[in-house]
């Protein structure tokens, strides 16, 4: 499969629409569609960057009245020829559109292949390919300024100038080693040693930034926790906007897990309900109590709710107690009527936040999102100039640069000779250009563009 052959696929959703586009790339995509386009100009006369009025023929049969953008090489998304026909969004009509274009001599794209196009001919980096699927799949606002800022390059020009500052010091060995009447060794190691503790500070930077990219991109698990009616399906219901969850008064109700993905002040939570958790003979709801203590023990978030209604008992002080370890907030709930429950009676067992809490009336909600945001995403994020890695295998890559780095510094220490700094250097520099794609093997680059939709 050559990577010249021209491509097509639909780029818009399946489905009833407005609008629909089939997409083509490659260097017979003009003279692909002009085979079945029929309008004042034949395709082939006509200028870049124009939108053609005109309709979609095939086998003598007018299949849609469309306009087609033309688009010239190399001043394209992939770099190649591409035609985008615009025909309105029935499901039947695209498919006919997109097997006139088959028949005619494109092929099928693979997924993502329009975008590793793009990438092979120079047109974005590796890092930047990323960003597109994750701008496609941000689940909120923050996930889709963190894609949009690596997509304009910020990652991009952060590993750059890491790279070039590692490589100007390798450079200077290799010419020393090999020039020592021009090039003076002398204190050089130490000068290394400021140079190299300066570049980790940069990676440490981008290191730290995971644990706020990794929420961003994926949300925040988070599960609600407490005994059976204390207004847990209410809470959910009321963060997710919707009646997700069955409410009544009879204890119990809720018997299995239900989670919904909700946004925060621009932050995903996947939020689930559970089960309330208490001692029971009954054998469904003793599943369900299962499941919640499980989804408790590995949720990044537990809201434990507090029935303010009742006093306090063994049970609440129990499940405050399974939280000791864990990163919590104490939700007193039912404070539209006169509460029996205060936070200093909450105090006595436990040393998390608390609010209080009315999922009837919508009290405490503000405080809660604030908390949040506050226990999970750092103050610094303002998206203006900063660089926040996302993405595992860039974060995997940046912890193997790291390590070659620190490496570096312990071969300065115990006073090798300057050839072995060049090893580590050499590593680290090589392993961040696996991020933008500069030295990344084939099969990395197959996998990442194996995950993208077709049409794109």
């Amino acid at each position: 499969m050559k990577s010249t052959d021209t491509i097509a696929a639909i780029a818009t959703a399946l489905g009833e629409s407005g609008i629909g586009i089939i997409r083509i790339s490659g260097e017979d995509a003009i003279s692909i569609a002009d085979k079945i386009y029929s309008g004042k100009q034949s395709l082939m006369e006509l200028g870049s960057h124009t939108i053609n009025y005109g309709h979609i023929f095939f086998e003598d049969e007018i299949i849609d009245e469309v306009l087609v953008m033309l688009m010239k090489s190399p001043r394209t998304f992939t770099g190649e020829d591409t035609v985008e026909i615009n025909c309105h969004g029935g499901i039947l009509i695209l498919e006919k559109i997109l097997h006139a274009v088959l028949e005619s001599g494109a092929r099928m794209a693979l997924p993502g292949e329009f975008t590793k196009r793009a990438f092979l001919n120079g047109k974005m980096d590796l890092s930047q390919a990323e960003a597109v699927i994750d701008i496609i799949e941000a689940k909120n606002d923050l996930a889709l300024k963190a894609g949009i800022r690596q997509l304009n390059g910020a990652l991009t020009e952060s590993i750059k100038t890491i790279r070039a500052q590692i490589l100007e010091q390798i450079a200077f060995i290799e010419a020393a080693l090999d020039d020592p009447e021009h090039y003076s060794m002398d204190g050089y190691s130490n000068k290394l040693r400021k140079i190299v503790k300066k570049i980790i500070g940069r990676i440490e930077y981008l290191k730290k930034s995971f644990k706020d990219g990794s929420i961003i991109k994926e949300g925040i698990n988070t599960v609600i926790i407490g005994k059976p009616n204390a207004g847990k399906s209410s809470i959910l219901n009321l963060l997710s906007r919707t009646d997700r969850a069955i409410v009544t008064d009879i204890a119990g109700t809720t018997r299995d897990t239900l989670t919904e993905n909700i946004k925060l002040s621009g932050i995903s939570l996947n939020i689930t309900d559970t089960a309330g958790i208490r001692q029971t003979d009954d054998v469904v709801e003793s599943i369900g109590v299962k499941k919640a203590i499980e989804a408790s023990n590995s949720a990044d978030l537990n809201l434990v709710v507090i029935d303010g209604l009742k006093p306090i008992d063994k049970e609440d002080i129990e499940l405050l107690e399974t939280v000791k370890d864990k990163n919590a907030i104490i939700l007193i709930n039912k404070s539209d009527k006169e509460l029996k429950v205060g936070i200093e009676d909450i105090k006595k067992y436990s040393n998390k936040d608390i609010i209080i809490f009315s999922a009837k009336e919508n009290i405490g909600v503000d405080e809660l999102e604030d908390m949040i945001k506050a226990k999970f995403i750092s103050k610094e994020i303002n998206f203006n100039d900063q660089v926040i890695i996302t993405n595992i295998r860039h974060q995997e890559i940046i912890n193997e640069t790291l390590e070659s780095m620190e490496m570096c510094i312990s071969s300065i220490d115990e006073g090798y000779e300057e050839d072995f700094f060049t090893i580590d250097l050499l590593n680290a520099y090589e392993a961040l250009g696996e991020i933008i794609g500069e030295t990344v093997d084939d099969d990395v680059v197959n996998e990442i563009f194996s995950k993208f939709c077709m049409g794109k």
